[in-house]
């Protein structure tokens, strides 16, 4: 699939045709500015696909997700953020109890909704605010996915969408997205709460398997700070009003779709980590030259992850060193002999590794590749076929103010 055919539009988790989305305050956050509690709706129940987190400590709201989306199609999401819905006396019962308010406001079954929170864990949360904002929020559904996008933030400074339009056997559709995340981003399967919705027509079955396979070249390749969250998702619905033939095996039109929802969970990737707490710089790392896949993706995943190498790059200091080393304790198979570094932004590049070795490069120059916003670092293995990309962030003195305090 040629990526002319993948059009960037405007819209996120509501750019695809028959998706509905609100957010409003209902009660949870202490700060009442802050929007808490999000809803997206399809009156055509959806196929979905998901994928969870694999830490050992789940959030309540993903075994009822999990046990909606497994038995049937999907018409509904809840989110609240401000508190989790992890490690709470009751919370399983209480993630169904939403699912029930929803399905009475919407005029849809129970299990027809998933559920998701975001939060401080182990915080006590009841049904109180979610009976007052549900009312509210099936009144403000609207086109508009921004007060949802908004609802679902805890320290993420912008609200990230984003969406394409394609076709599919002459029929125009469209896929979108929202995401929140800003710490405790180090995805396992999943990451952080991620909201994607599509009006083409597509097998549960082959939703789900292009979901799985993306998320190893996009979401699972980022990170913050290394902490895997409790209550990561990815949830993909797919309704079919687009009115394409439906995907029901690995053709043409289901390469089409599997790069147009690369290209927004690409998007919603560089947004997440560039926003990461206290974060001042994204950064990029591309790997190229590896023996293996998973070898390329090691490596660059050993980059981005490495709090000595983050540091640098806030400190603009090209201390490559700390690159080969990340690589070497990631478990990527290479020859540091051959290894090249080189670091690039909008103010140019500047080679600072050949062959395992250093180069004789300018320092001021290095500084000021090094100082702008967005940072690609530029990794060759100098051996085989294979690359990867990852996201990540710098580390900076505001990262640990906003951790040192963040619940109290």
């Amino acid at each position: 699939m040629k990526e002319e055919k993948i059009k960037k539009i405007n819209g996120g988790v509501c750019a695809a045709q028959g998706f509905l989305a609100a957010g409003v305050y209902c009660g949870i956050r202490r700060n009442r500015t802050k929007k808490d509690l999000a809803l997206v709706y399809t009156p055509a129940p959806a196929n979905a696909a998901a994928v969870y987190t694999r830490n050992l400590v789940k959030g309540a709201p993903l075994a009822v997700t999990k046990a909606h989306v497994d038995a049937g199609k999907i018409s509904a999401v809840i989110c609240n953020s401000g508190i989790a819905n992890t490690c709470c006396a009751g919370g399983k019962e209480l993630a169904e109890a939403t699912c029930a308010l929803v399905g009475e406001a919407l005029g849809i079954p129970a299990s027809s909704v998933a559920v998701a929170s975001t939060g401080v864990i182990g915080q006590p949360l009841d049904l109180a605010p979610f009976r007052r904002g549900i009312p509210e929020l099936v009144a403000a559904l609207s086109k508009d996915g921004t007060p949802a996008a908004q609802a679902i933030m805890t320290t993420d400074t912008i609200n990230k969408q984003a969406a394409v339009e394609f076709e599919l056997g002459g029929k125009v559709c469209r896929l979108g997205g929202m995401a929140k995340g800003s710490g405790m981003i180090h995805p396992n399967m999943a990451t952080m709460l991620v909201y994607l919705t599509t009006d083409a027509a597509i097998s549960k079955e082959m939703l789900q398997r292009a979901l799985s396979s993306d998320i190893e070249s996009t979401f699972n390749m980022m990170s913050v700070d290394g902490d895997t969250s409790t209550n990561d998702m990815v949830l993909l619905l797919a309704n079919g009003m687009a009115g394409n033939e439906e995907i029901t095996c690995e053709n043409d039109d289901f390469r089409t779709f599997m790069c147009a929802l690369n290209t927004v969970n690409i998007a919603l990737c560089r947004m997440l980590a560039g926003d990461g707490e206290g974060a001042t710089k994204l950064l990029d790392c591309v790997v190229t030259g590896a023996d293996t896949l998973a070898d390329a993706r090691k490596a660059a995943k050993s980059v981005i992850c490495s709090s000595l190498v983050k540091a640098a790059m806030f400190g603009a200091d090209a201390n490559w060193g700390r690159v080969l080393c990340a690589m070497g304790y990631g478990g990527a198979s290479f020859d540091p002999e051959k290894v090249s570094v080189v670091f690039r932004s909008a103010a140019g590049e500047v080679e600072v590794c050949r062959g395992g070795s250093g180069t004789d490069f300018s320092e001021e120059k290095a500084k000021e590749v090094l100082s702008a916003n967005e940072i690609i670092i530029e990794v060759s293995l100098g051996g085989g076929s294979f690359s990867a990309e990852a996201w990540g962030c710098d580390l900076t003195y505001d990262y640990v103010r906003i951790n040192g305090d963040y619940r109290t």
